[in-house]
């Protein structure tokens, strides 16, 4: 039996989705996040060094990283659906694009949430003025232009087809769907992304996509709620 250790609020998510567009049988064992400091439980720890989600278990197998758990499934839970055959184009543009979004896009992400945390934190007053500077200096000299450029190119990349790799749904797009609703809090939802913007709404649309929801609960990304 698969077991999906899943924590709130996290890339966890978009394995419970793929397990419902697989059609696979399926466990969830649920973590909450620290309310002070937001992260995971030191109980993730006993299943992986890193003791961060998602992890899954499958008989004797224990397996961490999203886009390695995505392989290991497609691998042996897949009839040929999820994953375009091998020597197509599209299957080249599956591979990047599972590599793409936690290699490129979320260390984005990631330093763009820490840089506000660091703009909205409570500190001295004597201290802000040097917080903030530095935080203008990452934002104005690395941070804004590189987020702009990534997000220019995922819309620009759903310009001809649906889905990432094509009009057929892929596992490559469950691995983005994380990295979409990062880049939601910052263009998408300004009306300046409307293939991204698309792109979500078929997403949440999809039966396995709102199965996982329920089962794995409502979550909130980077402060934005993605409640049904």
């Amino acid at each position: 039996m698969i077991t999906v250790h899943h924590l709130e609020n996290s890339r966890s998510q978009r394995i419970l989705w793929l397990l419902e567009e697989l059609g696979v049988e399926y466990e969830i064992k649920k973590y909450r996040r620290d309310p002070v400091t937001s992260l995971a439980p030191p109980e993730l720890l006993a299943l992986h060094p890193l003791g961060k989600a998602p992890v899954v278990t499958d008989g004797e197998h224990t397996l961490a990283e999203s886009g390695a758990i995505i392989e290991y499934l497609i691998d042996n839970y897949d009839d040929g659906k999820l994953r375009p055959a091998a020597g197509t184009p599209e299957r080249l543009s599956f591979t990047y694009w599972l590599h793409y979004a936690e290699g490129s896009f979320m260390p984005l992400m990631l330093l763009s949430l820490i840089i506000s945390r660091i703009e909205t934190a409570p500190m001295p007053f004597f201290a802000k003025p040097i917080a903030k500077g530095i935080a203008a200096k990452i934002r104005n000299g690395y941070l804004d232009a590189n987020v702009k450029r990534n997000v220019d190119f995922l819309e620009s990349s759903l310009n001809h087809s649906i889905w990432f790799c094509g009009d057929e749904l892929t596992a490559a797009d469950m691995q983005m769907s994380f990295a979409v609703e990062a880049a939601s809090v910052r263009s998408i939802g300004q009306g300046n992304c409307p293939n991204l913007a698309s792109f979500l709404e078929r997403m949440k649309a999809r039966p396995a996509y709102q199965r996982a929801l329920e089962k794995g609960g409502p979550y909130e990304l980077l402060g934005v709620s993605t409640k049904k």
